[in-house]
């Protein structure tokens, strides 16, 4: 990021306490006002549902009425968003929805520190919401084997991704391989009506959801036809060995041991393998065969290796996905 960019975090908003629970954040520039506000005031509206407060646009400022509590949560919130806009130009819902987790309400490292943890793709910048999705990050750029574990909507796949198609834009490797075990046991592609993309692709949807939201599909199918980005499932991934590649393996829950080691093994010269999975969602007829446990306990004490778990706090997704998660995990521990 710029400079400028950087001097705007410092100084764009200034904040003014009144004594009837009224908070005012009074934004320098207009443009990045408009950005936060939304349109038809639609950015606002969403974080009234979502924090239960009266929050108004006014003039030059945003003004918040509720109680102190959530007049603090409200405006580390619009700081956050702020920050969002002048780094990226837009912001999404789900941006909304990250900007009230409570890590940001209690983090005390600044927005300036944060910038590091930053993934600047064609589409858009991608920005770690808690500090697990930091250390993920962190571990994602600098170890060569990397294994994270937890819930659905923490954001494993999407950050990975993120970071292997900058690492692949940017030459740092030669191509991305997104595998999945394509059914729940076996991999029983035989039974499945069409060729063999129409079988697997079902299966792999999701990883190539990732891939359009971060670069013009266009793009992506040319880098798919060429074969700088490999979509297979994980079947297809024994006897090769992977040079200068970013390999991960997603819904690893799914595969037993003996196929994570098989996938572990592929790791060649200037490689990194991610291997994701949730532990809650295992599909396999005997859930004891899954490997993805197993692998965390016998390779994850190696430096070369890094382990993640992320847990319910870390869903970035809509705020009811944290308490269904944290319900399920709470009654499993029962």
């Amino acid at each position: 990021m710029s400079n400028f960019a950087q001097k705007k975090l410092k100084s764009d908003l200034k904040y003014v306490y009144a004594d009837n629970d009224t908070l005012s954040i009074i934004f320098q520039s207009n443009e990045n006002l408009l950005g936060v506000v939304g349109e038809f005031n639609n950015n606002l509206k969403e974080l009234e549902k979502l924090t239960n407060t009266n929050i108004y646009s006014r003039g030059n400022s945003i003004l918040v009425k509720s109680t102190t509590k959530n007049n603090e949560i409200v405006k580390n919130a619009i700081k956050f968003l702020n920050d969002r806009f002048i780094i990226n130009g837009s912001i999404e819902k789900k941006d909304i929805i990250s900007s009230i987790n409570n890590f940001m309400i209690n983090e005390k490292i600044s927005s300036e520190k944060n910038l590091e943890y930053i993934i600047k793709t064609p589409k858009k910048s991608v920005i770690p919401r808690s500090e697990k999705q930091k250390n993920y990050v962190r571990a994602l750029k600098e170890k060569e084997i990397i294994i994270s574990s937890g819930p659905a909507g923490t954001g494993k796949t999407f950050l990975a991704v993120a970071v292997g198609l900058t690492m692949l834009l940017e030459k740092k490797i030669e191509r991305i391989i997104l595998s999945r075990p394509a059914v729940e046991a076996g991999e029983r592609l035989g039974f499945l009506p069409g060729d063999m993309r129409e079988k697997v692709d079902p299966y792999l949807r999701p990883l190539y959801d990732s891939l359009y939201d971060l670069l013009d599909f266009e793009k992506i199918q040319k880098k798919i036809e060429v074969g700088d980005i490999e979509i297979a499932p994980l079947a297809f991934m024994r006897g090769r060995t992977l040079k200068n590649s970013f390999a991960i393996l997603d819904e690893a829950q799914n595969a037993t041991d003996t196929q994570i080691k098989m996938f572990l093994t592929r790791i060649g010269e200037n490689s990194k393998i991610v291997i994701n999975g949730d532990p809650s969602q295992i599909d396999l007829p005997n859930k004891s065969l899954s490997g993805l446990s197993r692998s965390k306990k016998l390779i994850g004490h190696l430096d070369e290796i890094s382990v993640v778990d992320f847990d319910h706090k870390d869903v970035v997704r809509h705020p009811l996905v944290s308490k269904i998660v944290k319900a399920y995990a709470d009654q499993n521990n029962d």
